[in-house]
């Protein structure tokens, strides 16, 4: 849309002049209402054809991508009143997504009061980017002019030179077929809520067998079964200390919710973000060694003396909350790495970061407090606990070895993603070999750490966890030595093509590949092959458990050598492009990007021609830009081999 606007001091209108459809499924118009002298309300209406969404400033991440409206120079000749309000919204759970969305029916309205400050301003300039959706997807920009005077606003455009121009129109497809790109994109993602709850359920079993957590079970158990006035009323009150329990370790996650700070610019991107990764590769190997007991971490031992003294002076319902969050507190030697853990590897999972730390965490409060419930109710089940030990600590050290093991793939996602080349597979897995060869030597008694008690014959449980760590030490072996597949650990180590040998290709499973798409289709139009198009990036999970688990099933992957060209463009690569071929992007809107490096040319390239911003994303396409099947993503094989053959189908 153009700037074409006639404003009125009091209520102006204008509509955009596109008709509404399945490709303009939004039309626009503005009103600025004067209040008085010198305060205004901008006012965009958006009225959506039937079916389509527009999402909310306020959508969780990790969904579709918030509605951001953007006052152009705001602050100067003039500054917001309030937030920018919103009218109806509705939210619900999306399974493609896994998030709670926030989103607009039929008409979406953003209103904002202004004061000006400067008398001789004239004109307000709003940008207004959105992502809109109905079986997919697609991001849009408009640009809004506001008249203050009522005179026609002057369209005014940063120049861009004829090269770029030139450049921007080449980056654009000219797509046959395109329609069949906006049926329900197919996708089987496996991850959930429901995985990561249990991920936490896990974590918070291994708290309980530490020695900050495990001593405390008879301990409080006993406390309330013998303190309370009667057997029903101890084990109530056992219940809610650990229903307080599972509250508080849900609360901790709320944070990440409601500081975009936080979560949208910290852990939505942590995966791509070469000093975010390098800041927790850090933060796990200092997790790592207060496992390993040269340090302790723990809360100030004020915060647990208030908690004491608020439960003892409160009593009732409010003295079991204290309680509760006193456990919190003296525990966080052991559960807070294992809660940092927790952090990273939602962090690493799809969907929204938040989400699944709140899932994540839920569970491990799940699992800390039902043996505190159980044996409440069963008293006699204290008889059959283990007594404590040096077991316990045994358990610590486990988890600091799984801590440094963690650590490593934050420092491979920053190597991968800044073209450093020094941890390539073979030294990733090296490293991984050395850590469970250590840890199957130190469950197997050759070597002790500061905190171990002295050496006194091996339980059962610590030869049967050596002879699980030997034999994963094996499997890595195996593995590395290319005797075996590591398909276990798809996603995890580098991949395969890069290494510290010379490979025949620089591409997934050694298949031939372009990483550029002109050269691609240039050899596809020689060779008359169609085109599979993949978007992916380097730390992309996903993208690796795609290719390792997927491709490289027989039929998929000899579909992709001997009838398909393989272009795989990484929309995270950090790396610059030649000087030559940097340049500003101009979009329709008027808007201009510039593009330095490989990643923002890819991304913005997959974001022009197919809207949508989401990897892996796979594309078929025959020499001539025809559309040949529906988009993909994630799939098991046979889906995805069925979709190639439908390809390879339609082209011939």
């Amino acid at each position: 849309m153009k700037y074409i606007f006639l404003l009125m001091l009091s209520v102006v209108t204008a509509f955009s002049g596109l008709a509404q459809d399945e490709e303009n499924p939004v039309i626009w118009k503005q009103e600025i209402k004067k209040v008085n002298d010198t305060d205004y309300e901008l006012v965009l209406i958006g009225t959506l054809a039937k079916d389509w969404h527009i999402y909310s400033q306020h959508t969780p991440d990790g969904g579709p991508l918030k509605t951001e409206v953007t006052f152009v120079n705001s602050g100067k000749g003039y500054e917001l009143i309030g937030e920018t309000f919103e009218n109806k919204t509705y939210t619900e759970f999306s399974d493609v997504f896994e998030v709670e969305e926030t989103f607009f029916k039929n008409k979406a309205v953003f209103t904002q009061k202004i004061k000006v400050i400067n008398p001789s301003l004239t004109q307000i300039n709003v940008e207004l980017f959105f992502q809109i959706c109905k079986e997919v997807c697609m991001n849009r920009e408009e640009n809004f002019a506001f008249s203050l005077s009522g005179e026609t606003i002057v369209e005014t455009q940063e120049t861009v030179d004829a090269r770029s121009l030139a450049m921007t129109s080449a980056l654009k497809l000219d797509l046959k077929n395109k329609e069949i790109l906006e049926d329900a994109i197919i996708s089987a993602d496996t991850s959930s809520l429901w995985m990561i709850f249990g991920l936490g359920f896990i974590g918070g079993l291994i708290a309980l067998l530490t020695p900050c957590v495990f001593p405390m079970i008879p301990l409080t158990v006993s406390f309330f079964t013998k303190h309370a006035q009667n057997k029903s009323k101890g084990i109530v009150g056992a219940l809610l200390y650990g229903f307080f329990i599972i509250v508080i370790y849900f609360l901790l996650s709320l944070p990440f919710h409601l500081f975009d700070s936080v979560d949208s610019q910290i852990l939505n991107t942590i995966a791509t973000n070469v000093w975010l990764n390098l800041v927790f590769f850090i933060v796990f190997v200092f997790f790592a060694f207060s496992f390993f007991g040269y340090y302790e971490l723990t809360l100030p031992s004020s915060w647990a003396n208030k908690m004491d003294s608020a439960s003892t002076k409160t009593g009732g319902f409010l003295g079991i909350f204290f309680m509760a969050v006193t456990l919190a507190i003296v525990s966080f030697s052991c559960t807070g790495p294992i809660l940092g853990g927790l952090l990273g590897s939602t962090a690493l999972a799809d969907g929204d970061v938040a989400t699944n730390l709140t899932a994540g965490m839920t569970g491990f409060g799940v699992a800390l407090a039902l043996p505190f419930m159980l044996f409440a109710m069963f008293p006699a089940w204290l008889n059959s606990l283990p007594k404590s030990g040096g077991w316990m600590t045994t358990v610590k050290v486990v988890l600091g070895f799984l801590e440094l093991g963690l650590a490593l793939k934050f420092l491979s996602n920053a190597d991968l993603v800044g073209n450093w080349g020094f941890l390539k597979r073979e030294v990733f897995l090296g490293i991984w070999i050395v850590l469970s060869l250590l840890l199957t030597l130190y469950l197997f008694g050759i070597f002790k750490f500061p905190h171990d008690g002295p050496k006194q014959k091996l339980s059962t449980g610590r030869k049967v966890a050596g002879i699980v760590s030997a034999i994963f030490l094996g499997y890595l072996v195996l593995g590395t030595a290319k005797v075996i597949n590591l398909k276990l650990l798809s996603g995890f180590p580098p991949p395969e093509f890069y290494s510290v040998f010379e490979q025949e290709s620089d591409c997934p499973l050694g298949l031939d590949c372009f990483k550029d798409f002109e050269a691609g289709l240039m050899h596809a139009k020689k060779v008359n092959k169609p085109v599979l198009l993949d978007f992916t990036g380097w730390a992309c999970v996903n993208c690796r458990k795609m290719e390792e688990n997927v491709w490289s099933e027989p039929g998929v992957f000899k579909l992709l050598k001997e009838d398909y060209i393989l272009i795989s463009l990484y929309v995270d690569d950090r790396k610059e492009l030649p000087k030559e071929s940097q340049f500003k992007f101009k979009y329709d809107s008027g808007r201009v990007k510039t593009i330095e490096t490989i990643g923002e040319k890819w991304g913005t390239f997959q974001d022009v021609n197919f809207n949508v911003a989401s990897q892996p994303y796979y594309v078929l396409l025959s020499p001539d830009l025809e559309v040949l099947n529906s988009a993909i993503q994630t799939s098991d094989s046979a889906t995805y081999e069925a979709w190639l053959k439908k390809g390879l189908q339609n082209f011939k």
